[in-house]
């Protein structure tokens, strides 16, 4: 039988090579915020208020352009309609948490930790829903604020020659792969990929809104798509199983 604190380090131990790749990209956040002239109170608060790797970075871009506070919240909640989803998808799971335990384990909810609990959670009855996720999403948060900061206080003295960006899609990727496994998903992640590349010269990162709305809309395609077909399927077997017994009777 599984215990608390088993269940716990066992996320902590599938978490922790995640937060090679979460480190620098929270050190590219909190650099970047201090490059736009956000004060170092302003970059720390706004990471632990929004945690939300690719909002804050589209955010702190906008900020830097000067662009209306409305487009700047526009920007944020697309980017986050996925952790919608994410909720929706992941809650039967913790149903039988109390209101309290709901809010912080939704505060916590990232890519990282939706995926790899999900994956848990779908193939093994036995462990304890809310101290497996606890334990892969408390390394991600502390690790992701502990980097921030340190990226505000290196702030412009790093080398120019250091380039951490490359985090950002790395640590997307190692997501958005396990994460494509029917004909929606690799829809969406196709279709949405493409639109952010050809949108990329639209002012004020309207072309990640545009991506996030078409492959979000191509996924749902897709999946009514499918549905219809399965549908149609069911249908089909129940009218050769109805003729059967007529043939039989």
């Amino acid at each position: 039988m599984s215990s608390p604190r088993a269940d716990f380090l066992s996320g902590v131990r599938v978490a922790a090579p995640i937060t090679l790749g979460v480190a620098p990209f929270g050190m590219v956040a909190g650099v970047a915020a201090v490059g736009v002239g956000m004060s170092a109170v302003q970059a720390v608060a706004m990471s632990i208020i929004v945690f939300a790797g690719a909002s804050q970075l589209a955010a702190i871009e906008l900020v830097g352009q000067n662009a209306p506070a409305a487009v700047v919240v526009l920007t944020v909640v697309v980017v986050n309609l996925r952790l919608v989803m994410y909720s929706a998808s992941i809650a039967p799971h913790f149903q039988r948490q109390s209101a309290k335990w709901k809010a912080a384990l939704s505060y916590l909810l990232t890519d990282q930790a939706y995926a790899i609990s999900l994956l848990k959670f779908e193939n093994d009855e036995e462990t304890s829903r809310r101290w497996y996720y606890l334990g892969v999403a408390v390394p991600l948060w502390v690790t992701w604020q502990a980097s921030t900061i340190a990226g505000v206080l290196l702030g412009a003295r790093l080398p120019p020659g250091l380039q951490l960006e490359f985090a950002v899609p790395l640590v997307f990727l190692a997501v958005l792969v396990p994460a494509v496994t029917d004909r929606a998903t690799g829809a969406a992640a196709v279709v949405g990929g493409t639109t952010a590349v050809a949108a990329n010269g639209l002012p004020y990162n309207l072309g990640l809104i545009a991506a996030a709305v078409v492959g979000i809309g191509a996924g749902l395609v897709v999946e009514s798509l499918a549905s219809a077909d399965s549908d149609e399927t069911d249908d089909a077997d129940d009218a050769d199983e109805m003729g059967d017994r007529e043939e039989v009777a």
